[in-house]
C-alpha cells in the first residue's frame, strides 16, 4: 500500500507518519517544498501543484492532515482559509476520484452552532458560527464527492509536540499565582496520537470493509470544560513534582463572555462518536488518560 500523507508537519501530521508507517510506503509532505521530494507538493495553496502531486504519486490512500486552523486570524483572511480548508481538499477529491484513492480527512466540531448539552451526530443539520467552521464545513462536501472517501470529525486536538492548551496552562501557572480559565465550553481533549492510530486502523478496515466509508466523529470519552481541563493538569503537573505558583484550587471559573475573540466558539463541543466505534470496533479511551500521558512525556518523567 502506498499512503501519500499531506500536513506532516503538524500535530496529527507528525503522529500519523508512526501509525501509517505499518500499512506500508508512506510519502509524506509538508507545506514547505524544500522538505519534501523534488517536484512533490504540500502547498495547499498550489491547487494544479497538489493534484500533479497526487498524480505523480499515484498513491493507494490520501491522508490529509493539513489545514488553516488558526480559528481566528481566518475572520481577517477568510480567501485563505477558504483555499485550505475547502479549495485545497476539493483538489485532493478531483485527484483521488481520477487515481482510484481513498481520501481521508480531518474536519471539527466547528461545523456545528455549540447549542444545547447533547453530543452532537453525524446527521444533525450544521451551522458554523465562524469563517473557520464554514470553511471546514465546505472542505467536508468537496471531499465527499469521492466515494472512497472517510472523513474524520475530531476536536481539542493536543499534542506533547508543539504547542498546546495544556502547555499554556502549565507556563502560566508557573509565572502566576491565580489563573482564569472558560468554564461555560464543554467537549473532550483529543490526543494527536489517538487520532493516527484509529486512522491507520480504520484505513486498514477500508481495504476489506469499502462500505464503511464515510463521515464519523471521533474523539476521546468523557468531557470537560476548559476550566476542568486546566485544573486537571495542574493536579497531574504537582503530582509530577512541576514547579508551580498556580495550583488546581486557584484557577478560576469565567464566561466565554468574558474573553471576546474575533472567531466565536461554540458552547457545546461534544461529539457522539457511537457511529464510529461500532463500524470499526474500537473503544476510544477516557480524555483523562490521554492528557496524563503527554504530561508525563512533557515532564520527562
Amino acid at each position: 500500500m502506498k499512503i501519500l500523507l499531506f500536513g506532516r508537519g503538524g500535530q496529527v501530521g507528525w503522529e500519523l507518519q508512526r501509525s501509517l508507517s505499518i500499512l506500508g510506503e508512506v510519502v509524506a509532505l509538508d507545506f514547505d517544498a524544500r522538505h519534501n521530494p523534488q517536484g512533490l507538493c504540500g502547498d495547499f495553496t498550489d491547487l494544479p501543484g497538489l493534484e500533479r502531486t497526487v498524480e505523480a504519486v499515484q498513491p493507494d490512500v490520501i491522508v490529509n492532515a493539513a489545514a488553516h486552523t488558526a480559528v481566528d486570524k481566518a475572520e481577517s483572511e477568510p480567501e485563505l482559509a477558504r483555499t485550505i480548508n475547502a479549495l485545497a481538499p476539493a483538489a485532493l477529491a478531483r485527484a483521488a476520484i481520477k487515481t482510484g484513492a481513498w481520501l481521508i480527512h480531518y474536519s471539527t466540531d466547528y461545523v456545528f452552532d455549540g447549542s444545547g448539552n447533547v453530543p452532537w451526530k453525524e446527521t444533525d443539520a450544521t451551522g458554523p458560527l465562524s469563517v473557520y467552521g464554514q470553511t471546514k464545513l465546505e472542505g467536508e462536501q468537496a471531499v465527499a464527492t469521492c466515494p472512497k472517501h472517510l472523513i474524520l470529525r475530531t476536536s481539542w486536538v493536543y499534542a506533547a509536540r508543539g504547542g498546546n492548551f495544556a502547555k499554556t496552562m502549565l507556563r502560566l501557572a508557573g509565572e502566576r499565582d491565580t489563573l482564569t480559565v472558560i468554564n461555560d465550553q464543554f467537549g473532550a481533549p483529543t490526543s494527536a496520537e489517538l487520532l493516527a492510530d484509529v486512522t491507520a486502523h480504520a484505513i486498514r478496515s477500508l481495504q476489506t470493509q469499502p462500505e464503511l466509508a464515510g463521515l464519523y466523529h471521533c474523539i476521546a470519552a468523557g468531557e470537560t470544560t476548559w476550566h476542568g481541563y486546566a485544573q486537571f493538569v495542574l493536579e497531574q503537573a504537582a503530582a509530577l513534582g512541576l514547579p508551580l505558583k498556580a495550583t488546581a484550587d486557584r484557577v478560576a471559573p469565567t464566561s466565554t463572555s468574558s474573553y471576546p475573540t474575533p472567531a466565536q466558539r461554540p458552547l457545546n463541543s461534544r461529539l457522539d462518536t457511537h457511529k464510529f466505534q461500532t463500524a470499526f470496533g474500537l473503544r476510544l479511551p477516557l480524555w483523562q488518560e490521554g492528557v496524563k500521558r503527554m504530561l508525563i512525556e512533557i515532564a520527562g518523567k
